[in-house]
């Protein structure tokens, strides 16, 4: 299975930026860590991460006929891009949205996903893992 997993704006700065809402581990670490998790799992995964929004949307268009699943963290992006959203949705490939921190338990404006509807799932709050129980996550769905 190939894979793709899109980090959004700012988390590049994983390990630097408010560690206390997103965690010690680098932006470094938490790729080896979702490689390792498809390398267990027999999946090929591709990481790719952009602070632009068009760069993010021309990734999701170049998945598809290529992978067969995504995972995105869209970041601040999830709140209000119609345009990432209309994106996951015209590739029609199986996305799961997942988020580092809770964002139904922040601020108001991190409550709400745009992108979310158009994702077979959303996992959040659980750091790093939210990108590991995402891959396992599209295992089982595979499998089943």
């Amino acid at each position: 299975m190939n894979v793709l997993v899109i980090h959004g704006p700012n988390l590049n700065m994983l390990g630097i930026r408010e560690k206390s809402v997103y965690g010690e581990k680098s932006f470094e670490d938490i790729n080896e860590l979702i490689m390792e998790e498809g390398k267990k799992l027999n999946m090929n995964i591709e990481i790719y991460q952009s602070n632009i929004e068009g760069e993010i949307i021309n990734k999701i268009h170049g998945a598809y006929g290529r992978v067969e699943a995504i995972i995105i963290n869209p970041a601040a992006f999830t709140h209000y891009s119609y345009a990432i959203r209309d994106a996951i949705s015209s590739v029609n490939i199986p996305t799961i949205e997942v988020h580092l921190s809770n964002i139904h338990k922040r601020e108001e404006f991190r409550t709400k996903s745009v992108t979310a509807p158009v994702c077979i799932g959303q996992i959040s709050g659980f750091g790093y893992n939210s990108y590991l129980l995402a891959i396992q996550s599209l295992k089982m769905t595979k499998n089943s």
